[in-house]
């Protein structure tokens, strides 16, 4: 199985999944490039898979189906029209691409917004707008401890697992984290490596868990580093990591 990003609007990406003459996507917010992508390779478009509501998401799913009539699972969420299955946390998703069955995991990762899904499988973890490499989405809905637990599950996947998120905010999350944490080694050279990659034009992404563990604030709110840089732009110690994680969210927001 091939993914592909496929880039929409000014920074967002809509995940392609390809085996032979069939496709997934995840988090469509506009038709055009899937159907572009789609005629281009000559695939099928078999499911959609929908990790919340947001217009920049769901936006293509309309269009879509009255095209293609895919399968379209998502969240449990009035705001999202036009599912053809509904799904929670704990729940596993099977869909057939080319013959063969891929299995996901859906993770209920409340935080961005209170419905927000993830899913986890083949080694792939479609995050929406939950985690970003060396970021984490904004709390348009829930609390910053439901956010803080949301990363906890992403961030105790396998290491190798594939972080397929759905912008490219990489580089501006960076200068923040280099500014929380300006000796680390592994920050500074991510760093490097996306600045080249964007230089070429070239996505950011996949990360993987073990590159976020190594490089992402948010994942490393446990950190003494982390904790101490923000006790100093709030001025007071820290409680524990779920304060330090409130405190760099709110940080970052003004940023």
């Amino acid at each position: 199985m091939q993914i592909v990003p496929l880039s929409a609007f000014s920074d967002n990406y809509i995940w392609a999944l390809v085996a032979g003459g069939d496709c997934i996507v995840v988090d469509p917010g506009d038709a055009a490039p899937v159907e572009a992508f789609l005629a281009e390779r000559g695939l099928a478009l078999r499911a959609i898979l929908v990790t919340h509501h947001h217009a920049d998401h769901i936006g293509g799913l309309a269009e879509l189906a009255a095209r293609h009539a895919p399968r379209i699972v998502g969240p449990q969420d009035a705001r999202i029209a036009g599912l053809t299955q509904s799904v929670a946390d704990g729940q596993r998703v099977r869909l057939m691409l080319d013959g063969r069955e891929y299995a996901f995991e859906v993770i209920g990762v409340p935080g961005h917004t209170l419905t927000h899904i993830a899913y986890h499988g083949e080694g792939l973890l479609f995050c929406g707008d939950t985690l970003f490499s060396a970021g984490c989405g904004r709390l348009f809905e829930g609390s910053p401890k439901e956010m803080h637990s949301s990363l906890a599950r992403l961030a105790a996947l396998p290491a190798d697992t594939r972080v397929c998120c759905a912008h490219e905010y990489t580089l501006s999350n960076l200068r923040f984290a280099l500014g929380i944490e300006p000796a680390n080694p592994a920050l500074r050279a991510r760093a490097q490596q996306c600045e080249a990659l964007r230089a070429e034009g070239r996505p950011t992404l996949p990360s993987t868990i073990a590159i976020e563990l190594a490089t992402n604030p948010f994942l490393r709110a446990s950190e003494p580093t982390v904790a101490a840089a923000a006790a100093k732009h709030a001025g007071h110690a820290m409680a524990d990591a779920s304060e330090t994680f409130a405190t760099l969210r709110e940080w970052k927001n003004g940023v």
